[in-house]
């Protein structure tokens, strides 16, 4: 009786120990969405919201001032979509490779060693950009700027390439094997049913991780901030400098503008900019999978 009750107290404490754990984390996330909200408000108070999304330029710590935040939309894009295009294929035919072919133990190993990819800090992949990358592309393309928004693209393909192999992987590793032998039965090779039966089966498992991919790729900090350059710019030129959200948000928490200024407050402006379309996307992404599970669970 007494080990019963011993053993019910216990229980007790680990189940309040967890239950604060869990409200810890929600309270952290509302605290963080009431500060950004707060912060924006006082910002639209001085700032119109369709010259925020209308104007063409991003000046606001210059003397003639502009608020337009399609510059930094359109270099945080840029510099994604470059990374999605890396990542993309390369993931894909690692996740084919390790579900379809790979022995299991040649699975059991080369995945986790393809994870560990997603643990190197940051600011060594933007100096690998800067360092590394872009002098190998200027040989390759003359004239091309120390900064530009083709180098950190590349580098953070390879840094979410993890993500999307990893998760496309799961994905296709969970379709039935009674498809593949029925594609198998009916002679197709192995090829074939690779990308004719197990891919589109796992269809959205792989859009899942691409949606994450991209949603780290725009959250992104350190590796645009150090070699992306810092030029806001309308551009769909790679080999151009931009200026993305995230390295706008680094500038200005630097220090250099005064707490409480306009100035200060288009960072949580911005902020919630980031904050909405990381949110949204992962949310899509969360749709995605629990669609995947209840298909194969």
């Amino acid at each position: 009786m007494k080990k019963s009750n011993s053993h019910s107290w216990k229980e007790k404490i680990i189940e309040k120990a967890l239950l604060f754990c869990a409200l810890v984390s929600v309270l952290t996330t509302a605290s963080i969405v009431v500060v950004l909200s707060y912060e924006t408000f006082e910002f639209f108070r001085e700032v119109s919201i369709i010259s925020f999304f209308t104007d063409r330029q991003w000046t606001p710590l210059f003397a003639d001032k502009h608020f337009g935040i399609a510059p930094l939309l359109c270099g945080t894009f840029l510099t994604s979509i470059i990374a999605l295009v890396v990542a993309a294929p390369l993931g894909i035919i690692i996740a084919v490779y390790l579900s379809e072919y790979a022995s299991p133990r040649f699975r059991r190993i080369v995945k986790p060693t393809l994870e560990i990819l997603a643990g190197v800090p940051t600011v060594i992949y933007g100096y690998f950009a800067l360092l590394f990358v872009t002098p190998l592309l200027q040989k390759v393309i003359p004239g091309l700027p120390g900064f530009n928004a083709l180098s950190p693209g590349i580098v953070m393909g390879i840094m979410i390439l993890p993500l999307i192999s990893s998760l496309s992987e799961d994905a296709m590793y969970a379709v039935p094997q009674s498809l593949r032998n029925a594609a198998y039965a009916l002679g197709s090779s192995k090829l074939q049913v690779s990308f004719k039966v197990v891919i589109p089966a796992a269809f959205s498992g792989i859009t899942a991780s691409f949606i994450l991919a991209i949603s780290r790729a725009i959250g992104e900090t350190m590796l645009v901030a150090i070699a992306a350059g810092q030029m806001p710019q309308i551009t769909l030129n790679p080999l151009e400098p931009v200026m993305t959200m995230t390295t706008f948000i680094v500038q200005v928490s630097l220090g250099d503008v005064p707490t409480g200024t306009l100035e200060y407050r288009t960072i949580f402006a911005v902020g919630t900019m980031l904050f909405l379309l990381t949110f949204g996307l992962n949310i899509i992404g969360h749709k995605l999978r629990k669609r995947f599970r209840e298909v194969y669970v």
